[in-house]
């Protein structure tokens, strides 16, 4: 893991009296306010700089307390995610199917502003899916695989010559994209303070536009070729 967290005012011994929760609305109420304190947390750092501890102080309760709801800081963030997740295909199912009559620039438009969905996505592969047990990685990627067809099935909408294959297909090239752009259109300070030399314009990333274009590309490639 990464540097610790640094500057949080709360520590354990500050921390609220904890109360436990006992009905299922106020386990529900103190599983909120811990994903509100990881969001929180990805504002301003990156996943590997949270550990749980962190989390537990963000939400002012104890390591102890959180481990009560989350086993795992990976647990916090899967979590998260899928909420995350559910939410931006609610925001996308609420407005009208392909309003600008392209749906890789109504994605990418509306995912650029998602950030810790993105965040979280770009963290799988290399970080948040290691050191876990298959079991918890099972139940994530349940929950997962489902928000994939409900996405899936909102692309078929706004694109009805799409089968449910390729629209599946084409939602799972869509979270690949995410989770390599996304950390190239978030470079560190120093990085950014060489891509302003116009030599290395070219190596500069607009994750809406980079995400646009390769959204569109390859909806017209899976549209052309043979079954998967």
């Amino acid at each position: 893991m990464g540097a610790s967290i640094t500057g949080i005012a709360m520590s354990d011994r500050n921390t609220a009296p904890f109360l436990r929760a006992r009905s299922p609305e106020q386990r529900e109420t103190r599983r909120q306010a811990i994903l509100q304190a990881a969001e929180r947390l990805l504002d301003a750092h990156a996943v590997s700089d949270i550990s749980l501890r962190e989390l537990a102080r963000s939400a002012g309760l104890s390591k102890t307390n959180v481990t009560r709801y989350f086993d795992t800081r990976e647990a916090v963030f899967f979590a998260l995610l899928n909420e995350r997740f559910a939410s931006w295909i609610a925001e996308l199912a609420a407005s009208a199917p392909g309003a600008t009559n392209d749906l890789a620039a109504d994605v990418s438009e509306s995912l650029a502003r998602q950030p810790a969905l993105c965040k979280l996505w770009a963290s799988l592969g290399a970080e948040l899916e290691r050191n876990i047990p298959a079991s918890a990685i099972v139940a994530f990627k349940t929950a997962h695989t489902e928000r994939q067809i409900a996405l899936a099935a909102w692309v078929m909408s706004c694109e009805p010559a799409l089968t449910e294959g390729q629209a599946r297909e084409w939602v799972q090239m869509l979270i690949l994209l995410v989770a390599g752009l996304w950390p190239f259109a978030q470079p560190a300070a120093a990085v950014q303070e060489a891509l302003t030399d116009p030599a290395l314009a070219s190596s500069r990333v607009d994750f809406r536009q980079r995400l646009e274009r390769t959204l569109s590309i390859a909806l017209r490639g899976i549209l052309s070729a043979p079954p998967a």
